[in-house]
C-alpha cells in the first residue's frame, strides 16, 4: 500500500498515528502565572541532546480559552519553566485521567490523586513518586504548518532520580517499566532491556 496524507489513506483510522511507535511520554507539569496548577500527557516528546541536555514536545490542537493552544503550553509561554515527569506502569490510570480536555482551572494531578512535589530550579510542581523529573527552562517555540502545531525546547536544569530506580549506579528502567504510547488507543511498556556496544566501542 501506498498513500500520499494530502490524498487521504481509505483506512478506518490514520495509519501514521502507529507508525512512529514506541513513543515516550512526557507527562509535563507546568504552573500558571496566577498560581493555578496543571498535569498533561504528550507523546510528541523526546531528548534532543546531551550537552547541555535539552528536550522537545509538540502540542498539536487548541482549546477555545488559551489563545490558539493549550493550557501546559500556554503556561510555559507565560512562565518560561516545565517539568517533564516520566510515566511508570503503575501510574498509567492516572496519566490517562489526565489527558483529558478539562478546563483550565481544573487541577489534574488533585483530580487524579497525584501528591506533588516543588521543583529545586525552577517556580513548578512536579510529580512527587515520579521514576524521574527533569526541570526544564525555555528555550524557544517554534510554530510548524498547520494548524495549532507547536514545539517547544527547553534545556534541563535539574534532574530528580527516584532512589529505587537506580542499581549499581545505573538508572534502571526495569525497575519501573516506563509507559509509551502506540497508535490509536495502544500504549506499551518497558519489560525487557537488551545491550549491545557500537562498532570499535571500547566496553567498560
Amino acid at each position: 500500500m501506498f498513500y500520499r496524507p494530502e490524498d487521504g489513506h481509505g483506512l478506518p483510522h490514520n495509519p501514521f498515528n502507529a507508525i512512529v511507535t514506541p513513543r515516550p511520554i512526557a507527562w509535563i507539569s507546568t504552573r500558571g502565572k496566577d498560581g493555578s496548577e496543571n498535569l498533561a500527557p504528550y507523546s510528541f516528546f523526546n531528548a534532543v541532546s546531551y550537552t547541555p541536555p535539552q528536550v522537545m514536545f509538540a502540542t498539536t490542537g487548541k482549546k477555545h480559552d488559551r489563545d490558539g493552544t493549550k493550557d501546559t503550553l500556554a503556561n510555559i509561554r507565560d512562565t518560561g519553566v516545565f517539568a517533564v515527569n516520566v510515566v511508570e506502569y503503575a501510574m498509567r490510570e492516572a496519566m490517562n485521567l489526565t489527558s483529558g480536555p478539562w478546563d483550565k482551572d481544573v487541577d489534574e494531578a488533585e483530580m487524579a490523586g497525584i501528591v506533588r512535589a516543588e521543583c529545586s530550579q525552577i517556580d513548578c510542581a512536579r510529580v512527587a513518586n515520579a521514576p524521574a523529573t527533569m526541570e526544564c527552562r525555555l528555550t524557544q517555540i517554534v510554530e510548524l504548518a498547520g494548524t495549532a502545531n507547536l514545539v517547544a525546547f527547553g534545556e534541563v536544569v535539574g534532574i530528580h532520580l527516584r532512589d529505587d530506580c537506580i542499581v549499581d549506579g545505573i538508572f534502571d528502567v526495569s525497575r519501573y517499566q516506563p509507559l509509551a504510547r502506540m497508535g490509536y488507543r495502544d500504549f506499551t511498556r518497558v519489560t525487557e532491556v537488551f545491550s549491545m556496544s557500537r562498532p570499535g566501542e571500547q566496553v567498560i
